[in-house]
């Protein structure tokens, strides 16, 4: 039973025949030393890895190699893998952390820390301050690397030890491939060893990662003739007969594990290595593992096997008095016990606390658990599970054992089981829960817990089995007389599923039901508020325009008392951008639903709603209010340790606002953030295509229409989308990708056929899918009458709606598919609207073009003023090409660009300073990371501090550490 870490024990006293791996043990330390002196190196292999069988001196050699680390003065940290805690969530990872965090005092620890200490409370086993979040599994991967991170920094030069890898939990070990491809940035040396042909399925990424690390890992090779004589010479004395040494190597195959405990048996039965004494040799070596093992055991007495047989259930190490309680010994019996298993090298000392025992090897430990009969173990198992329990281990090591019990419906099991497996939610490990959770279902629990059982197995299973999630929750939702208030959980994450695994008709359906059938007031509320978001998400959905005259009456009589009203509220000003409403009624609604609040990381709620209230203020010319909610929910997700879908649609859509205020770079920076979070969780395929999207439209403002397409190809992003409804519209942004690339026959009937949906649905508003006005541009060279009709239908659209920004935007394309006379003045009225709004990138765009109309007419003072004041605007959103045409136009004028002026609105920090500068020097986002002690996610946000405080790029930040700036005026 692993209780705390320790150091493995040593299978044999001297390494021969290991000269190469200890060579490389050096010079990988040599290696090491010298990034952390200072010196200049070329790419270093972070990783070493040896593998081999049972028996060929793994753990010797990982001994040795810890204890010349320590010698040459690095920070150690160790871990070994155990046969019988592979199902103990982090049972590795707290081996490795644990020691160096118990040296800290409570108050040192919150600080090492940080906001990550309440996410990794229960990870790390320590003491929560308060109610533990439930973390995601992202979430815990990337506040594991924070915490390497932060300690190798704290503690460099660190070696890190994993023994026995194989047997290392599956939260531990996707953990550590996930990390470990981080290591050659950091001053750290990870050292493995592991049996090739038990590596569990898992761990097809660790294979992978040590071939990145190298050719292949080092096969430890058997002992030869020579090597084993050694090792017999050494105990027996140099007069062993070179027959019977060689002897010795056939009857052990040259198992350096095998050879030592030989050598050692020899020794103490003070044999001298004769031809005669090979039947005594051949005797010993037989009882060294598999049935002389046992005989060899079965000798020792009936009190001694039977302490042996509960240490091999509890697992190495253990405490002797709790192997003792389960095994029903007195003091006297398990004194003796231990003497007798010590004797016969079974048990040694252990490395952790004091008085705790261990097997010799880990080949004995399993020889032993498996010769316990099935009966007599499951009997063993519960009494370890009972023991552990009245010690105070905790419900996660009982669970361990109850796993091997057969079921007996007992409801203390279920229980046991059920808090096991909260702890594991805690901790992120929805796996590990999702096994226990299972097991209590079979058990099973009384009928009147089945539908919280089967409720809290859908919650397990949500982020790494829908499907099953379905399932579990169709099931529960059949059990009767279930809870009012679980079962509206049960219908909520139900309806999730369905979503999330394409079924949005059946999620509507299933909420539509409920809404039916509940009687509760709140509860049909709620209910009616799921059947309206999945509405609102279904690309599908044949009945639009009722719905939301439906959704308008019902909130038009809810004052926003309850969070069931206010998501109803919010919903209605969600709404109302969709349809075109006037402005002021959507914002309206949009402030009345926060008053009182809404969750980000509701549970049983979703984030749907309040991610849609935000994006009210974007559309509604009202970005800062948007862009504080987000910072807001964002936060929310961090603090709760959310770091998977969650996140990576935060920080997408935050950089879609950033986006329509025109901050081009912040707004990139931001949505490659979130696409590289959604790329790590599988299955999040939805917060793909927003980021993909969104992308796209900021490649497209900036230029970059060839790497706008290459995203496009790598994603399959183009003229199809999934049956949800994503925004940016997929097929309206593909569309401007074809216009950038100049296919306009391409585009025009893509967006034809996104307006005849839009329309269906009475979803009449271009800022949210300006999709009248790319099919203006799309028409002009072919059919110039049809694009003026679609753009003043825009515009008409856009001056209902009231936005300034989509309005001044809708006045701008109908200035360039229009020509003639008119043309000037609505280009002039496009730049005053884009004036008053906050879509800098769009002011710029119709300033330019109305500065290029004013040259073409021959005003060109005018012209001048306006085409500066756009190039000015296009360098400051991050616009490269917009400035270059901007340029152009000057040029083809006859006028020269007068110099940029750089804009100032705060002084910066000293951090943000420091890493501009680092930044304009050269260095990559690891490297300023390391440095000042911060994840690549702190770096980039630090940049897009940066960007925002000085208007600018990453194009502007040396012009402005060399020079000092003053205001724009």
């Amino acid at each position: 039973m692993a209780t705390e870490p320790r150091h493995p024990v040593p299978e044999q006293r001297t390494l021969i025949e290991r000269r190469g791996e200890l060579q490389a043990l050096d010079a990988a330390f040599r290696e090491l030393r010298r990034t952390t002196d200072g010196v200049p190196r070329a790419r270093r292999r972070g990783l070493l890895a040896f593998s081999g069988p049972a028996g060929l001196g793994k753990t010797a050699l990982i001994t040795e190699a810890r204890d010349r680390a320590a010698a040459a003065g690095f920070t150690v940290l160790s871990g070994r893998g155990g046969e019988k805690e592979q199902g103990s969530a982090f049972r590795v990872v707290r081996q490795l952390v644990q020691p160096l965090l118990a040296r800290m005092e409570g108050a040192e620890l919150r600080a090492f820390l940080g906001s990550w200490y309440d996410v990794m409370a229960a990870v790390l086993g320590l003491e929560a301050r308060g109610p533990a979040p439930a973390p995601d599994p992202t979430g815990v991967r990337e506040g594991l690397d924070w915490v390497m991170t932060r300690l190798t920094m704290k503690k460099a030069p660190v070696v890190l030890f994993l023994d026995d890898l194989h047997w290392a939990d599956a939260e531990s070990l996707s953990w550590f491939v996930s990390f470990a491809s981080r290591v050659d940035d950091l001053p750290l040396l990870v050292v493995v060893s592991y049996r090739p042909d038990e590596l569990p399925p898992e761990a097809d990424g660790l294979r992978a990662l040590v071939g990145r690390h190298g050719d292949r890992p080092r096969d430890l090779a058997h002992l030869t003739v020579e090597g084993v004589r050694q090792i017999i010479r050494k105990e027996v004395g140099a007069s062993a007969e070179d027959v019977f040494c060689k002897e010795c190597w056939s009857a052990t195959g040259g198992s350096p594990f095998e050879t030592v405990e030989l050598a050692i048996g020899l020794a103490e039965r003070k044999l001298s290595g004769t031809q005669d004494e090979l039947p005594a040799m051949r005797e010993l070596a037989a009882a060294i593992k598999g049935p002389g093992l046992i005989e060899r055991l079965e000798r020792l007495g009936t009190a001694t096997v039977r302490f042996a047989h509960t240490a091999a259930v509890l697992g190495s190490p253990f405490p002797p008095q709790l192997a003792a309680t389960i095994a029903v010994l007195g003091d006297e019996a398990t004194a003796e016990a231990t003497q007798q298993l010590r004797a016969a090298r079974i048990l040694a000392d252990g490395h952790g606390p004091e008085g705790e025992l261990e097997f010799v090897h880990p080949l004995i430990a399993t020889t032993i658990y498996r010769s316990i009969r099935t009966g007599f173990r499951a009997g063993l198992h519960n009494a370890a599970a009972v023991a552990v329990l009245t010690a105070g281990y905790g419900p996660t090591v009982a669970a361990r054992h109850l796993l091997e019990v057969p079921c007996e419906g007992s409801p203390e099991t279920v229980e046991c089981l059920r808090e096991a497996a909260r702890e594991y939610l805690r901790a992120g490990a929805t796996e590990a829960a999702r096994r226990l959770l299972t097991r209590a279902l079979q058990e099973p629990p009384l009928p009147e817990d089945r539908a919280a059982v089967l409720h809290e197995l859908a919650c397990a299973t949500f982020l790494i089995e829908p499907t099953a999630t379905v399932r579990y929750l169709r099931q529960a939702l059949a059990e009767p007389d279930v809870d009012p208030d679980l079962r509206a959980s049960i219908v909520y994450r139900l309806t999730t599923a369905l979503a999330h695994t394409d079924q949005l008709a059946e999620a509507v359906t299933v909420a539509a039901e409920e809404a039916r059938q509940a009687t509760n007031p709140r509860v049909k509320l709620r209910m009616q508020a799921d059947q309206f978001v999945w509405s609102t998400m279904r690309a599908d959905d044949p009945d639009s325009p009722a719905r939301s005259r439906t959704l308008a009456r019902l909130a038009a009589q809810l004052p926003g008392r309850s969070l069931e009203e206010r998501y109803i509220l919010g919903l209605r000003a969600w709404d109302a951008v969709l349809r075109g409403e006037p402005r002021q009624t959507a914002l309206t609604y949009a402030e009345k639903s926060l008053r009182g609040g809404m969750s980000w990381t509701d549970e049983n709620r979703g984030f749907e709603v309040p991610l849609s209230v935000a994006l009210v203020f974007m559309y509604g010319d009202q970005p800062r209010r948007a862009e504080e909610l987000f910072e807001k929910g964002i936060a929310e997700c961090t603090r709760k340790g959310w770091h998977g879908s969650h996140l990576a649609f935060g920080q997408t859509i935050a950089g879609y606002v950033r986006y329509h205020r025109g901050c081009l770079a912040e707004a990139e920076d931001l949505v490659r953030e979130g696409l590289r979070i959604a790329d790590r969780v599988e299955g999040v395929v939805a917060a793909q295509w927003y980021g993909v999207g969104i992308l796209i439209q900021i490649l497209l403002a900036r230029g970059r229409i060839a790497e706008a397409r290459v995203l496009a190809d790598e994603h399959r992003f183009g003229a199809t989308a999934p049956n949800a409804v994503i925004y940016p519209d997929p097929r309206t942004v593909y569309a401007e990708l074809l216009l950038a690339e100049g296919r306009h026959a391409e585009a025009a009937p893509l967006l034809s056929s996104v307006g005849d949906w839009l329309d269906s649905r009475a979803w009449r508003n271009p800022a949210w899918c300006p999709w009248q006005l790319r099919l203006a541009s799309a028409l002009t060279p072919t059919d110039p009458e049809a694009a003026i009709r679609h753009a003043q239908e825009a515009v008409r659209r856009a001056r209902h709606f009231g936005a300034a920004s989509i309005t001044g935007q809708a006045l701008h394309t109908l200035a360039e598919v229009t020509g003639g006379p008119a043309t000037l003045d609505l280009y002039a009225e496009a730049v005053d609207q884009l004036g008053q709004s906050p879509a800098a990138y769009e002011l710029a765009r119709a300033q330019i073009g109305h500065g290029a109309a004013l040259s073409r007419n021959g005003r060109l003072q005018e012209a001048a003023d306006r085409l500066y004041q756009g190039l000015e605007g296009a360098v400051h959103c991050g616009a490269e090409a917009l400035a270059a045409r901007a340029r152009a136009e000057l040029s083809a004028a006859g006028l020269r660009p007068l110099p940029l002026r750089y804009a100032q609105a705060d002084t910066l920090t000293a951090q943000e300073r420091r890493t501009a500068e680092l930044t304009v020097r050269g260095h990559p986002v690891a490297v300023i990371a390391k440095e000042l002690h911060l994840t690549e996610q702190g770096v980039r946000q630090l940049l897009s501090s940066v960007y925002r405080k000085i208007g600018t790029d990453a194009a502007g930040l040396a012009p402005f550490l060399e020079s000092r700036p003053r205001r724009r005026p």
